[in-house]
C-alpha cells in the first residue's frame, strides 16, 4: 500500500484536491488520504531530484506488480491444493500443506511418514545441530492453529489418505482443535475410531451423491443425443434425395399407373 501511495504521488508539489479519490481508494481509508494530503503541503523535506523519482516510481511499480502476482500465486495454489490434497489443505492451510508436501518430495511421501517424521520436517539442521533442547517442530509450526499455543501444548498431527473430497481433512482438523482444547478445559476429546466412522459415513454419502448426478447428466445425454437421432431420422425421410432407389421405385410406378389410365 505504501508504494502504492508513493507511485500515485510521484512529486508531492503536484498532488492536489482532484487526486483525493484515487488515494482513497489506494489506502482505504478517507481521513488518511485527506492526511496525506494535508502532510504534502506542510511538509519541510527537501525536493526530490528528477533521476531519485523516476528510481523510486521504478521500485514502487516493481514492488506493487510483485504483491499483484503474489496474489495471483496464493490463488493458484489454493485451487491447486483443493484438488490435489483437500484433505491436507483443511487441516493445516494450503500454505502449511504445500510447504510439507515440497519438503517431503511427494504427496505420497508425506502420506506414509509417521507423524514424528512429519513433526521435524524443515527442523532437521536444528535436530541435529542442537546444543541443549532438540526443535521439535518443523514446517507444522507455521499452521496457525499449532502456531498460536505454547511450545507444553504442542505436539503431533497426521495426515491421512488422499480422497476426491475434504471431509476426512475436516474431521481430522476438528480432532485437533478438541486436543488443544482440551489442556484448557479438561473436556475429553472423542476417540478418533469413532470420528473417523463418521468421516467414512460421510465421505460415502458425498461420493453416492456425485454418482448418482453424474448418472443423472449421462441419462439426460444420451435422451438428448437419442431424440435428436430420431429427429435427424424423420428428416431425412421427409427431405430425401430424390436419386434414392425408394423414390425411384415410388416414381416407376407412378408412371406405370398413369400410362395404364391414358390406354383405358
Amino acid at each position: 500500500m505504501y508504494c502504492r501511495t508513493a507511485q500515485l504521488i510521484g512529486n508531492r508539489k503536484e498532488l492536489s484536491e482532484e487526486s483525493l479519490p484515487s488515494l482513497e481508494e489506494v489506502v482505504m481509508d478517507g481521513a488518511k488520504a485527506q492526511a496525506i494530503l494535508e502532510a504534502s503541503r506542510s511538509s519541510m523535506g527537501m525536493d526530490i531530484s528528477p533521476i531519485d523519482l523516476i528510481n523510486i516510481e521504478r521500485f514502487s511499480a516493481r514492488v506493487a506488480s510483485l504483491a499483484s502476482y503474489r496474489l495471483e500465486l496464493q490463488e493458484y495454489l489454493r485451487s491447486k491444493m483443493s484438488q490435489v490434497a483437500p484433505n491436507l489443505a483443511t487441516l493445516i492451510g494450503d500454505v502449511v500443506g504445500a510447504r510439507l508436501i515440497s519438503h517431503a518430495g511427494s504427496l505420497t511421501n508425506l502420506a506414509k511418514y509417521p507423524a514424528s517424521t512429519v513433526q521435524i520436517l524443515g527442523a532437521e539442521k536444528a535436530l541435529f545441530r542442537y546444543w541443549g533442547a532438540p526443535s521439535l517442530l518443523g514446517k507444522e509450526v507455521a499452521a496457525v492453529m499449532v502456531g498460536q499455543e505454547p511450545s507444553w501444548v504442542t505436539g503431533e498431527d497426521d495426515d491421512g489418505g488422499r480422497v476426491p473430497t475434504s471431509v476426512y481433512g475436516e474431521k481430522l482438523r476438528g480432532q485437533v482443535e478438541e486436543r488443544l482444547t482440551f489442556y484448557e478445559t479438561g473436556d475429553v476429546p472423542r476417540k478418533n475410531v469413532d470420528v473417523m466412522k463418521e468421516a467414512i459415513k460421510e465421505a460415502t454419502d458425498v461420493a453416492t451423491e456425485v454418482k448418482r448426478k453424474l448418472v443423472k447428466k449421462e441419462k439426460k445425454r444420451l435422451k438428448r443425443e437419442k431424440k435428436l437421432q430420431d429427429s435427424n431420422g424423420d428428416a431425412e425421410v421427409e427431405n430425401g434425395d430424390a436419386d434414392t432407389p425408394v423414390v425411384k421405385e415410388e416414381e416407376e410406378k407412378k408412371k406405370k399407373k398413369t400410362k395404364l389410365l391414358q390406354e383405358d
